[in-house]
């Protein structure tokens, strides 16, 4: 008999599956249009040869498909070998269906500007104009809203569309090394998993398993050395799968969740580019630089710059991903003193992190004075 768990497992390894397939397929359709990034095109950019362009396209496809196959297949299979607790839950997507069919309008649209963005560049104002638009259309029609505990529906729509711009930008701007950003949201998504899954959110914790094959899928083509860019289709879509799922899962119930300090979870299990971005932007500002033109101050440029290679230094930034996510598990059943305990220290990791941030984005200026030397 088929269980929620099983679901979960085969979202997972259809999306991976499907990313695994379709990729490749991408890889040919871009160097055939030629959707590249050729070497040196912007300053801050270090590869030195051209590269297919189009994995946004390959993830949102292979999500796509996933999505829509397992729905038109819980629905409409008529399938005998489901538990009976699935049975139950199952007259349930009839009504998610509706909203579920926003999201995946929402998800085409900023793919699609993504890749526009990617073959002829967009001013940074008709970029922020339409992921504003898609965020409203996510909040509005797809159902997705963060609470807080604000008994206003203007405040709550307010700040979902604030995190889902604020993740459209963070992920871009994370995406700056081989297999950073996907690694990274594949890691999250694992974790949004675990919450959805101990919280009998059995939907969304089938979505989450769902984005995490796909990240993982694409991984495998994207980590160092990548055979294919994500692309700006690519991170966006990565942001638009965070934001959706982060506000997605529940993590506080007031009959059962022993600290309210749990609505902080996806903070943290999101924390390193969230706070990577913060840095950057402060940098730049500093610098008198505009926030949105990219450079070489984030956490994974600060790491080479300590003498790790690339591929290093993605994976230590993977591992602070994970330490801190997990890290912070326990908030959701643990109680004040738990909480102020995993909070505060997934706190002082981020305060290493600054300190390798600033101390080496802005070092004090040394005089060296040479000494002339007689022939």
């Amino acid at each position: 008999m088929l269980d929620w768990y099983q679901i979960y497992l085969f979202a997972f390894l259809a999306g991976s599956g499907l990313a695994l397939a379709l990729t490749p397929l991408f890889q040919r359709l871009a160097l055939k249009l030629g959707f590249l990034d050729c070497p040196r095109s912007e300053q801050h950019k270090g590869h030195y040869q051209p590269t297919p362009l189009l994995g946004g396209g390959a993830m949102f496809c292979a999500w796509l498909l996933a999505l829509g196959s397992g729905y038109a297949l819980l629905r409409w299979g008529g399938l005998r070998q489901f538990s009976a607790d699935l049975t139950t839950h199952l007259f349930g997507l009839q009504a998610v269906g509706p909203k579920l069919g926003v999201l995946i309008l929402a998800a085409a649209l900023i793919v699609l500007m993504g890749v526009i963005d990617d073959r002829w560049p967009l001013r940074a104002g008709v970029k922020f104009l339409i992921q504003f638009l898609v965020a409203a259309i996510a909040v509005t029609w797809g159902g997705v809203r963060i609470s807080f505990f604000i008994d206003s529906s203007i405040l709550t729509w307010i700040i979902t569309v604030f995190w889902y711009m604020l993740l459209f930008n963070a992920i871009n701007f994370f995406d700056n090394m081989d297999g950073l950003a996907v690694g990274t949201i594949t890691i999250a998504m694992a974790l949004f998993t675990t919450v959805a899954a101990m919280n009998n959110q059995f939907f969304v914790a089938a979505f989450a398993a769902l984005n995490c094959g796909v990240g993982l899928g694409f991984w495998f083509y994207n980590h160092s050395p990548a055979t294919i860019f994500m692309g700006d289709s690519g991170s966006h879509f990565l942001g638009f799968l965070a934001a959706t799922t982060s506000v997605l899962v529940s993590y506080y119930y007031p009959n059962t969740t022993a600290s309210p300090f749990a609505i902080l979870v996806p903070f943290f299990i999101l924390a390193v580019p969230l706070f990577d971005t913060l840095a950057v932007i402060i940098i730049r500002w500093r610098l008198h630089k505009p926030f949105w033109i990219g450079d070489h101050n984030h956490i994974s440029h600060r790491f080479t710059k300590m003498g790790l290679s690339r591929r290093c230094a993605v994976l230590l930034v993977h591992l602070l991903t994970l330490t801190i996510g997990i890290g912070v598990l326990p908030v959701l059943w643990g109680g004040l003193g738990t909480a102020i305990i995993l909070i505060s220290q997934a706190l002082l990791l981020l305060f290493i992190i600054s300190l390798l941030q600033f101390l080496l984005s802005f070092p004090r200026e040394k005089k060296v004075s040479k000494e002339k030397r007689a022939p």
